[in-house]
């Protein structure tokens, strides 16, 4: 077991090193700059276009769910443990400069999202039940050809497995623990729980899975920010020392300070960059596979609602984390992960901070284990057909207190290795079709230029 997982380990170092990680940021410079830097400059369309998109009542248009509900199925998946330990994990394995460094993978990120929702509305189909199917798997097939097929189905086998992990066991087991160390809730009632109110939302498909999401994502986001902004208010004095760190640190060593060991330049950069991404998905292919659903008939439109996804998670809520962490002055405690930003809400909030992280990470990781499961069902169509979706949902519901109880070292290597694995087919078909995308979107702002819209 000990040689497996030292093989998979190797194999994970270099999936997720720092090749990967300069082909994930060159393929979204190389989108961004295509696109003349459209995704950050119609940002306000795109908060516009979401707003509108919040009902499709009345609008014959194709999909199933309205766009801001596929918005929320896609940031259910991306909101999650991320956003409050993998900000701190990087923060205290690459210090404060990482921040900076995962603001700029979410710039770029904008670009990569906003490409991936065009195309996947664009080369989308109708399945035999007459739902709206797309994602990485099918701008392959349709955009690149049947000769490209494979390629296509080495993403749904990667994403579709992977989504076990990520997505499901690893979502279950933080979940577990923080409920144990919070509440002394035992793991085994934790995954009954959450086994129970998963497969409660699953029986609905994709439109039920959107108005939750709908529902619970911009509660406990809007929460979590509140609860964030609370504690900057109270360390104001010191978030301009904060934004000092994080500039001159991304570009400079940092000591060795109290329980944190020091960090050089590269560390910053590798460890923002690889949790920006962990955090955000742009790139990875994921999120593509909700926006399909859309109700809508403009590729264009949805992208720019799309991007909105990139900002949201890692602008705003990994922002907030990260600020959090560093004011507080608790990043050199020794702490990381989760436990580190607990400790920072504690510091200043006593007593309360603990509950806000434990519940914000608990709805997180709930969320995205309903959002994982219509990507992996989507994949397991696009391979098996309709016939295998309900075996799948069964499946995954029943893996949720496997996940909460067992030690998930190896199920995480694998899991890990496969979501890096997920972006190659998917960054291969974004640089062979970024023509496509480019001719779609200057067509539509000229004709917008031209309709005076």
């Amino acid at each position: 077991m000990e040689a497996i997982e030292h093989i998979l380990g190797q194999i994970n170092g270099l999936v997720w090193g720092p090749p990967m990680l300069v082909l994930i940021l060159g393929v979204g410079l190389f989108l961004s700059l295509g696109l003349k830097l459209m995704p950050i400059l119609k940002l306000g369309a795109g908060i516009r276009l979401m707003w509108s998109g919040r009902s499709a009542a009345g609008v014959e248009s194709d999909g199933e769910i309205p766009p801001f509900q596929a918005l929320m199925t896609a940031l259910s998946a991306t909101v999650g443990t991320g956003n409050i330990a993998g900000v701190a994990t990087a923060v205290f394995l690459g210090g404060p400069g990482a921040l900076l460094w995962m603001w700029l993978t979410a710039l770029v990120g904008m670009a990569t999202k906003y490409s991936e929702a065009v195309l996947a509305v664009r080369f989308r189909e109708v399945d035999e039940r007459g739902a709206h199917v797309g994602g990485p798997m099918y701008y392959i097939r349709n955009g690149l050809g049947k000769k490209w097929a494979w390629l296509g189905i080495l993403f749904a086998v990667f994403a579709a497995i992977a989504g076990f992990g990520i997505g499901n066991t690893v979502q279950a087991n933080s979940v577990a623990d923080v409920m144990e160390a919070t509440f002394g809730l035992p793991h085994w009632i934790s995954g009954l729980i959450l086994m129970v109110l998963v497969g409660l939302v699953l029986i609905g498909g994709i439109r039920r899975i959107g108005q939750v999401a709908s529902a619970l994502v911009p509660l406990m986001a809007v929460s979590y920010l509140l609860a964030g902004l609370v504690v900057l208010a109270l360390n104001v004095a010191d978030i301009p020392a904060a934004f000092a760190l994080i500039f001159e640190h991304a570009f400079s060593p940092i000591a060795a300070e109290g329980g944190f060991a020091g960090a050089a330049v590269w560390a910053a950069i590798r460890f923002g960059v690889a949790r920006g991404i962990f955090s955000n998905e742009a790139g990875l292919g994921s999120a593509p596979i909700a926006h399909a659903a859309a109700q809508t008939k403009n590729p264009i439109n949805q992208g720019l609602v799309a991007m909105l996804g990139t900002f949201i998670d890692t602008i705003i809520i990994c922002t907030i984390t990260g600020l959090v962490i560093i004011t507080s002055g608790v990043w050199t405690s020794g702490e990381s992960g989760a436990a580190l930003t607990s400790m920072a809400f504690s510091h200043a909030l006593p007593g309360v901070g603990d509950y806000v992280v434990a519940i914000a990470l608990a709805v997180f990781a709930f969320t995205t284990l309903l959002g994982w499961s219509f990507y992996g069902e989507r994949c397991i169509e696009f391979l098996f057909g309709v016939k295998a979706i309900v075996p799948y949902r069964v499946a995954w519901v029943l893996a949720i207190p496997l996940g909460a109880t067992v030690n998930l070292g190896l199920i995480w290597l694998v899991a890990d290795t496969l979501n890096a694995m997920m972006a190659l087919p998917n960054l291969i078909a974004l640089l062979f079709l970024s023509p496509v995308v480019f001719k779609l979107t200057r067509e539509h702002f000229e004709r917008e230029k031209a309709t005076g819209l």
